[in-house]
């Protein structure tokens, strides 16, 4: 038959109204009082528990020890967890386990009024606590890994990205020191690709360690995180066998780890090891918001290298619509300069050339097509090797201007979709180079005519003309003009006149002319002082710039 408990005549009606459940047990560690609440908390009949072992409150696991450390308390009344508030684990009568917050006093009544209770215990359901507590450390973790990701967005190509990545994930998730892996296309294994280390702190043995290993799939920390596909933790280093690098870690002093895999769909981009010099636990909500971060990081940076991929074949794209060097003329000098539009479009629609023609004349092109991306490159194209094949040694007929800007005309127009027009605007020059200085024949299509920079002044050349893939029936007036010594004619796109600052004014001819004015003459010289005077007046303006394109022939004095 259960004892009586000798405190339940004498409880208060507090007791017994309290939500918090209420256990009292005597030096033998057996229940005697038990207040209503713990059947809501643990499912327990209070009757039930009268007369029985507080191990039967306690999990299996937890329950090994606890006779030795209760007699220890009953004799000398020092213990752990008197006067405290410890989180721990109760076992509820169905079987599974329920988080309390557990307080313990010991009774200080006298032995007429408790008997043989020795300890009191209050038991509050921490289940709530502990799910914000979750969610607050789910939500730092997560802003956290929001301030990586933005964090990252600053670097300009993939490669920065992941130099930067490091470094973020430690400052952000509190961790000492971090390795990057990356997959070796060569081995089929992880290579070392980086090491953070606090700043003033040198890499350690685990960085020596790092560059002697290659990891394949589920070998080491970073391997199992590769095979698993999420993040994999080790919480104590030492005495984990998974982990290869023992020896380094314990002379670095470092004790737990994390590594988790940065994925672009299935590809495996790399995995991140963060490390810690303190052995602590990496709870599940941690794990997953790194599993998280894995997949978001590596969609970013599978975009960047995307990205970074599109750009490299659009300077490839836009070097093959450029020469890519000026030819060598006797008695002229050349300079040219091209800048791309600050825009989304990767290539430009902004194109020039000077090629040899069979009788020992020179032809200078410039053209700038309406838009700008892929099917302005495509026009671009065109029109550039349309002038080349018009002007080449192994056409019918030597070409003069009008002819190039005429066959460049008629291919646009062949070329002609349904989509939007992609008309050209361009000139032309044929040089004659002579012993006293050159002699130009200028043809222009709807583009800004050329500029002639003289020691005496300044002056247009050329008439305007209509654009090139409008109309079958062009009309170009041509124009010859000589280049004597010390004298440089200056061609350009309206990248140059139609740059805008911060306050929208345009650079204009008015500013070119300021520009030409200002100097003392020389191909190289010209151009370098127009696009200067280009990028201060764009320097930090509101308004997208456009493809600059801007040759110079000058004829030294």
């Amino acid at each position: 038959m259960a004892p009586e408990s000798r405190l339940a005549p004498a409880a208060p009606a507090l007791l017994e109204a309290l939500p918090d459940a209420v256990v009292v047990a005597d030096r033998e560690g057996r229940i005697t009082y038990v207040n209503p609440a713990i059947r809501q908390l643990l499912g327990h009949r209070p009757d039930d528990l009268m007369g029985r072992s507080l191990t039967v409150l306690m999990p299996e696991r937890l329950r090994r020890g606890h006779g030795t450390g209760f007699a220890r308390y009953a004799a000398t009344g020092e213990g752990k967890l008197v006067g405290a508030t410890t989180q721990l684990l109760a076992l509820h009568a169905a079987g599974h386990e329920v988080p309390v917050d557990l307080t313990i006093s010991r009774l200080q009544q006298p032995a007429t009024e408790a008997g043989d209770a020795l300890v009191v215990a209050v038991l509050r359901d921490a289940s709530t606590t502990i799910l914000l507590e979750r969610q607050f450390e789910v939500s730092r973790h997560l802003a956290a890994i929001q301030r990586v990701a933005a964090a990252l967005t600053e670097a300009p190509d993939a490669d920065a990205a992941f130099r930067q990545l490091l470094p973020a994930l430690c400052t952000e998730l509190d961790w000492d020191t971090a390795t990057l892996w990356q997959p070796d296309g060569h081995t089929g294994r992880l290579a070392h690709a980086g090491t953070w280390t606090a700043p003033g702190e040198e890499p350690g043995a685990l960085h020596a360690a790092a560059h002697r290993h290659r990891f394949a799939r589920g070998e080491g920390l970073p391997g199992l995180a590769w095979a698993h596909r999420r993040p994999v933790a080790m919480e104590d280093l030492w005495s984990d066998p998974r982990f290869v690098r023992t020896d380094a870690a314990r002379c670095d002093g470092v004790r737990t780890g994390v590594a988790f895999p940065v994925l672009r769909g299935d590809d495996l981009l790399a995995v991140c090891e963060l490390f810690s010099r303190e052995e602590r636990p990496v709870p599940a909500e941690l794990v997953d918001v790194l599993a998280h971060a894995g997949r978001q990081i590596g969609q970013f940076l599978g975009r960047l290298r995307a990205e970074s991929e599109v750009r490299q074949l659009a300077d490839t794209l836009q070097r093959s619509l450029l020469p890519s060097h000026l030819p060598a003329i006797r008695g002229v000098e050349l300079a040219a300069r091209y800048r791309p539009g600050g825009g989304a479009a990767l290539v430009g629609g902004d194109t020039y050339d000077v090629m040899p023609l069979s009788d020992g004349r020179w032809m200078v092109f410039i053209a700038d097509v309406c838009g700008t991306g892929a099917e302005a490159a495509a026009v671009t194209a065109l029109t550039r090797h349309t002038a080349r094949a018009a002007a080449s040694p192994a056409a019918e007929t030597t070409a003069g201007p009008a002819d190039v800007l005429r066959a460049v005309n008629a291919a646009l127009l062949r070329a002609q979709t349904d989509g939007p027009l992609r008309f050209v605007t361009a000139c032309c020059l044929v040089l004659s180079p002579g012993p006293d200085g050159v002699c130009a024949t200028v043809g222009v299509a709807g583009h800004p005519l050329p500029v002639l920079h003289r020691p005496d002044g300044l002056g247009e050349v050329g008439v305007p003309g209509h654009p090139l893939g409008i109309t079958p029936d062009l009309d170009v007036a041509v124009v010859e003009v000589d280049l004597p010594r010390g004298t440089t004619l200056v061609l350009y796109t309206d990248g140059v006149t139609e740059a805008r600052d911060d306050a929208g004014e345009q650079f204009g001819e008015d500013g070119l002319a300021r520009v030409l004015a200002g100097v003392a003459g020389g191909a190289e010289a010209v151009v370098d002082a127009i696009t200067a005077a280009v990028e201060d007046q764009l320097r930090g303006s509101r308004y997208e710039a456009d493809d600059l394109a801007v040759l110079a022939v000058a004829v030294p004095a």
